[in-house]
C-alpha cells in the first residue's frame, strides 16, 4: 500500500473520531438541556401549586380557624342545633344543605306539622348542617348559608331565618347564596339584620364549625341529604312517610 493511501485512510479515521466525539458533546448538550428544562417545568409546577394553595386558603372557608359552636348548639361535639324543647319525647335528627333541592322539598312539606309537634312540645328537631353541594356543584354557597344559619341561632332566630333560605333557595348549581344575599334575606326576620349578625356572617364565625358538622356527616356513613331519622330509621327514605304518618307516629310516642 502506498503511503499516499495509509495517509488518506488515516485521515479519513481521524475526521469519524471527531465527528463522533462531536456528536456525543452535542448528545451531552441536548440531556443537559433537557433535564434542566424539566427541572424547571418541576419548579415552575411546585410554584404553581404553591400559589394555588395560597390562595386557596385565602378563599372564605377554605382557611383552618376555631371551631366556634353556634349559641345552644348541643350533641356530639356541639354540633346539632336544636328547635324544640328538650323535655320532648321524641327527636327528629335531620341533616340538611341549604343549597339541597331535596332539602327543600322536605321542609315544604313537613315543615307545618313539624312546627307543629315541636310548638307543642311533643317533637325536638335536631339540625344539622352540611356542605354537600359546595363539593358535588362547586362553590361555597352552602358554607356561607350555614354559617349564616349558626349565627341566627347566636341571635335566637335559627328557625326563621332557616325557614326563609329554604323559601329562596336558588337553583342548586347557581351558587348564590353570597354574604350579600344572606343579609338581604336576614331583612325578612325581624329583628335579625344587626351588626352583630351582619360581621358574624362576613367573618365566617361558624364557618370551621360547620366543616366540623360535614365530616360527621361523611363519617356517619350518611350518603345523601336530607338524612331525616327517627328512632334511628331514615323516615325521607321511607316511600310511605308522609307528615301525617310522622305526626301519628310523634303523638303516639308523646302518649307513651
Amino acid at each position: 500500500m502506498s503511503e499516499k493511501n495509509r495517509d488518506g485512510k488515516r485521515t479519513a479515521r481521524e475526521r469519524l473520531v471527531v465527528e463522533r466525539e462531536k456528536q456525543k458533546s452535542a448528545e451531552k448538550r441536548r440531556r443537559a438541556l433537557i433535564v434542566g428544562a424539566s427541572v424547571v417545568c418541576v419548579l415552575g409546577l411546585a410554584a404553581v401549586i404553591g400559589v394555588i394553595a395560597a390562595n386557596a386558603g385565602k378563599k372564605k372557608g377554605s382557611s383552618a380557624g376555631p371551631v366556634v359552636a353556634p349559641s345552644g348548639a348541643q350533641g356530639k361535639d356541639s354540633l346539632a342545633i336544636p328547635v324544640g324543647k328538650d323535655g320532648a319525647k321524641s327527636t327528629l335528627t335531620v341533616w340538611e344543605d341549604f343549597r339541597c333541592p331535596a332539602c327543600q322539598d322536605f321542609e315544604t312539606r313537613y315543615r307545618p306539622v313539624l312546627h307543629e309537634l315541636a310548638d307543642a312540645g311533643k317533637l325536638r328537631i335536631d339540625y344539622h348542617l352540611v356542605r354537600l353541594i359546595d363539593g358535588n356543584m362547586g362553590g361555597t354557597g352552602s358554607l356561607r348559608a350555614a354559617n349564616a344559619a349558626a349565627c341566627a341561632q347566636d341571635a335566637g332566630k335559627f328557625r326563621d331565618y332557616h325557614d326563609v333560605l329554604y323559601a329562596n333557595q336558588p337553583p342548586e348549581s347557581s351558587d348564590a347564596f353570597d354574604d350579600a344575599k344572606l343579609i338581604e334575606l336576614a331583612g325578612k326576620v325581624p329583628g335579625l339584620d344587626t351588626p352583630a349578625f351582619r360581621k358574624c356572617v362576613k367573618d365566617g364565625t361558624h364557618n370551621s364549625w360547620v366543616n366540623k358538622s360535614h365530616q360527621a356527616f361523611q363519617t356517619g356513613g350518611f350518603t345523601g341529604t336530607p338524612t331525616v331519622l327517627f328512632d334511628g330509621k331514615n323516615i325521607y327514605q321511607d316511600q310511605t312517610m308522609t307528615p301525617a304518618k310522622l305526626k301519628q307516629m310523634v303523638e303516639a310516642a308523646d302518649r307513651g
